[in-house]
């Protein structure tokens, strides 16, 4: 009976907006309960939020999704169904379900802004707040910011193979799930797309809402030619006809020139457009444009859909054809070549009762999943003569970059490989989001994340856009947060990469 009423809470709350406060692991809970027990709900801690490695091996990933994560934060709380249901479970102290009736965000928050180039092992999203409320936040900072910066660096290594031209996003119906399709088109806007097919991504963040006809709207009608007239006299300035339902060349075009003839010509409209969705784009793109420019239609505009992503329109584009736009769906909205985006959430430092910093590493045989402790800031350098991001540079938070000096820089993994950086101007890329658990920082607007993600792509090297074998971006430690892994690390008897003896 218990059972049932709590499921009927949780199904009314779902009918009016559920809270996202319990899409947490299960083991958030458990820990912060043993906090408690062990006296350490309050012990302030830091933990980072970072990722490993680069969808498609490319050079840099776009991130994204920082503007959900300060509602879900502003949001936190424990309704009396999320009490009821913990406390069925029999395994929560009655002081810990206490201490969540009251529960409220208190802490601090660092994060990049969305749409800011980012590269593997740098802090992206700084936590400093007591142990259970930093805990907390763990599953859902990394489930949004996972989700959008994967679609968002998808979408800009689709755009960037498209050279200029538009990129549509098409794969609502192929996402995964509701959230895949809505929040992913606006990640997919962020990366640089010009628009969604996804219409309510259009009121709720402003993501223009693109499209016109299916096959069905053709079928629907006893002639090609009668279903591309009625469209044009439905839509005479936005007439982008589907014009591979039966055989593009032979009936597609030709009807569709038609169309635009008895049509759009009398209103002296020149703006139009088709769209395949099969065969052979780059014969077919150079035929159509052919025949519209024979016609006397040089506006037309050609776009081409159908299980897209980079590397196929980069071959079609070097194989000539005339292509002005694309639609992408679902090998963009899942990243179907990279599903993966590999955000953790780590801790690196604690507080003592003096306010003292603590550093904590986690170590592992596998280097890539050892850890940078303590609390930290990252820098990105420019080049005062050319404006482009010369390099990132992570440091404690106390140490200072002085940039009217030169500074010596060298990869992480390759100590070898040095850099001397003269002549830079460094940017702190961290800004701060929450202090003392009040929103200190302006949301940009998507426009404005927009821009901002075209202006600090500009500012990348072709050469670490490339995708293919892009060249490597430094990511440099400071001496003092090097020396510190390093001491930690010979302190618990390993160096990178040596194995335990068994």
């Amino acid at each position: 009976m218990r059972a049932n009423k709590i499921k009927e809470a949780y199904a009314l709350k779902s009918a009016n907006g559920i809270n996202l406060t319990m899409l947490c692991d299960f083991y958030e809970l458990t820990m912060g309960n043993g906090y408690l027990d062990a006296g350490m709900a309050d012990r302030i801690c830091y933990f980072d939020l970072f990722f490993r490695d680069v969808p498609d091996s490319g050079g840099f990933a776009i991130a994204a999704g920082l503007e959900q994560i300060v509602d879900y934060i502003q949001k936190l709380h424990f309704g009396p169904e999320d009490i009821d249901y913990l406390r069925s479970r029999g395994i929560f102290s009655e002081a810990f379900l206490d201490y969540l009736k009251n529960f409220r965000f208190t802490g601090d928050v660092w994060a990049v802004p969305e749409g800011t180039p980012i590269f593997p092992r740098e802090p992206v999203i700084t936590v400093r707040a007591p142990a259970v409320q930093a805990q907390l936040l763990e599953t859902y900072l990394l489930l949004e910011f996972n989700h959008q910066s994967l679609v968002a660096t998808k979408a800009s290594r689709v755009c960037r193979a498209a050279e200029g031209r538009a990129v549509m996003e098409f794969g609502s119906r192929r996402a995964q799930g509701i959230a895949g399709a809505v929040v992913g088109a606006r990640a997919a806007y962020i990366g640089g797309c010009c628009g969604t097919a996804c219409t309510v991504s259009d009121p709720l963040y402003g993501v223009k809402a693109l499209g016109t006809m299916a096959h069905s709207w053709v079928q629907m009608f006893p002639s090609e030619y009668e279903a591309f007239v009625s469209y044009c006299r439905s839509y005479p300035t936005n007439a982008v006809l589907l014009v591979d339902t039966y055989d593009s060349l032979r009936s597609g075009v030709p009807n569709a020139i038609r169309a635009f003839n008895e049509v759009l010509r009398p209103l002296g409209i020149t703006s139009c457009g088709i769209r395949f969705d099969s065969g052979d784009m780059a014969y077919l793109t150079k035929q159509a444009r052919r025949m519209l420019d024979e016609a006397g239609w040089p506006g037309c505009r050609i776009t081409v859909s159908n299980s897209l992503d980079e590397w196929l329109i980069a071959d079609l584009l070097r194989q000539g054809a005339k292509i002005d736009s694309f639609g992408v769906g679902e090998r963009l909205i899942t990243s179907k070549s990279s599903p993966v985006f590999g955000g953790v959430y780590k801790l690196c430092a604690v507080e003592d009762e003096e306010g003292a910093v603590i550093p904590k590493i986690k170590i592992s045989e596998n280097v890539g999943k050892i850890t940078n402790p303590g609390f930290k800031k990252l820098y990105r350098f420019y080049s005062r003569e050319s404006g482009m991001a010369e390099a990132d540079y992570i440091c404690l938070r106390h140490e200072r970059v002085d940039d009217t000096r030169p500074l010596e820089i060298c990869d992480p993994e390759a100590r070898w490989k040095r850099k001397l950086m003269e002549n830079f101007t460094a940017r702190e890329l961290l800004e701060p989001i929450f202090l003392g658990g009040e929103l200190v920082y302006r949301l940009p607007t998507l426009e404005e994340i927009r821009a901002r993600c075209a202006a600090e792509l500009a500012a990348l090297w072709p050469e670490v856009k490339r995708f293919e074998n892009p060249h490597g971006y430094y990511v440099d430690l400071s001496e003092e947060l090097m020396s510190l892994k390093d001491a930690m690390l010979a302190a618990r008897g390993r160096a990178p990469g040596k194995e335990e003896k068994r």
